[in-house]
C-alpha cells in the first residue's frame, strides 16, 4: 500500500460571504497530518460535494442544533466521498468506501460522531453518482416527495430550483408518480433542458419580463396540489396564493435567505392555510438513516429503468472548490454540482 503523505491539502473559509458566495471567500492552505487516535479513521476525499445549504452555516452567529458555523480559517465542512485509508476504528475498515459530512481536504478524520454512510460495496452505477443522485441529493429529493409531497396521478406539481441539485431529482420523481410537473428556473437554456432531458411538462423562466403570478397561473389556471420549494422568500409567498385545497408544500430549501442581508419576506397569507387545508412541512433527508435502505433502492430502480437520469456539473482540482461553490450559486450548474479532486 502506498504510504500516506505527511502533509495535505485543504480549503479553507477564508471570509464570510456577503450577497452570493465568490471564489475568493476560500483560501488554500496545507498542515501536518494528524495522527489518529483509538476510534478514528482517515477517509481520502475523492469528491467534494458543493450543497447551498452549507452557506447558511458560513455565517456568524449561525450555529444550531444541526450544525455548528464554520470558523475563519477552519476547512470548509461538506459532504465528501471517498475510501477509508486508515482505521482505529473496527466498524469502518480500510478499503471501505464512503460518502461522509467532512471537510474540503485531502484527507478528513471522521469518528464515531461524524455523518458517514457506507456505499454498497459493488458500485452499479458511477462512483460520483452515490454523492448526487443516489446520495443526500437524491434521498433528499426521495424523502420530500414520498413524506410530504405524496404525488397521485392528475396532481399538478411545481418545483423551484429545478435545474439544481435536489429540484430537477424531485421533478422526475413527482413525473415518475404520475403528477404533471412544471419548474421554474433562471434561464430559457434550462428551461429547454428541462423538458428536452428530463421530462418536465413545462419549465418557466422566472426571470422572464412577466410576473410570477402570471406565469404560474397561464400554465395552471387551477393552481397547485403540490409545491417543493427550494428557494423560499417571494417566491413561496407567490406560490401559496395559488395552491388547490389539501394541497402540500414541501419546504426542501430557502436559497433566496442564504446570501440575503436581511431576512426575505414570509408568507403574509398563513389564513390560506386553514380556508385552502394545506400542509407545509419542512425535513432532513438525515432524520431517515434507517430508512436508507428503501431509498436506493427505489432510486436505483427508477435509474435502471431509465425514468431518472443523473445531471452533473463537475470540476477538477481541490483548487477549484471555491470556483465550484460560487458557480452553484451563479447558476452556472445543471444538476449536481460536484468538486473532483487529483492527485
Amino acid at each position: 500500500m502506498t504510504p500516506l503523505p505527511t502533509m495535505q491539502r485543504y480549503v479553507a473559509l477564508a471570509r464570510r460571504p456577503t450577497g452570493k458566495p465568490q471564489a475568493a471567500d476560500f483560501a488554500p492552505g496545507q498542515r501536518r497530518m494528524p495522527v489518529l487516535r483509538d476510534g478514528e479513521y482517515r477517509v481520502r476525499n475523492d469528491y467534494f460535494s458543493m450543497d447551498a445549504g452549507f452557506l447558511h452555516w458560513m455565517a456568524e452567529g449561525s450555529s444550531d442544533d444541526y450544525l455548528p458555523e464554520m470558523r475563519l480559517g477552519d476547512p470548509v465542512a461538506s459532504l465528501t466521498l471517498g475510501q477509508v485509508v486508515e482505521s482505529k476504528n473496527a466498524t469502518h475498515p480500510v478499503g471501505e468506501r464512503v460518502m461522509g459530512r467532512l471537510a474540503w481536504e485531502d484527507f478528513s478524520v471522521a469518528t464515531p460522531e461524524h455523518f458517514v454512510t457506507r456505499l454498497p460495496d459493488s458500485l452499479e452505477f458511477p462512483e460520483a453518482a452515490y454523492l448526487g443522485v443516489l446520495g443526500g441529493t437524491g434521498m433528499t429529493a426521495y424523502f420530500g416527495v414520498t413524506d410530504i409531497a405524496r404525488p397521485k396521478p392528475g396532481d399538478v406539481a411545481l418545483v423551484s430550483a429545478a435545474a439544481g441539485a435536489v429540484g430537477i431529482v424531485a421533478g422526475q420523481l413527482l413525473k415518475c408518480n404520475g403528477a404533471r410537473v412544471i419548474g421554474l428556473c433562471g434561464s430559457d437554456d434550462k428551461c429547454r433542458v428541462l423538458e428536452t432531458q428530463f421530462g418536465f411538462d413545462r419549465a418557466l423562466n422566472y426571470r422572464s419580463a412577466q410576473p410570477l403570478a402570471q406565469l404560474l397561473a397561464d400554465v395552471a389556471p387551477d393552481g397547485f396540489d403540490i409545491y417543493f420549494d427550494n428557494v423560499g422568500g417571494e417566491t413561496l409567498n407567490t406560490v401559496l396564493r395559488q395552491m388547490r385545497t389539501f394541497g402540500r408544500v414541501v419546504l426542501c430549501g430557502s436559497v433566496s435567505a442564504y446570501s440575503a442581508d436581511k431576512p426575505p419576506p414570509g408568507p403574509d397569507n398563513v389564513f390560506e392555510f386553514v380556508t385552502r387545508r394545506l400542509l407545509m412541512q419542512g425535513f432532513m433527508y438525515t432524520d431517515q438513516v434507517a430508512r436508507y435502505g428503501e431509498a436506493m433502492n427505489a432510486l436505483s430502480g427508477w435509474l435502471r429503468a431509465g425514468e431518472l437520469k443523473n445531471a452533473e456539473y463537475v470540476l477538477e482540482g481541490i483548487d477549484n472548490a471555491g470556483v465550484a461553490f460560487a458557480d452553484m450559486f451563479a447558476g452556472r450548474n445543471v444538476g449536481k454540482t460536484l468538486l473532483r479532486l487529483q492527485g
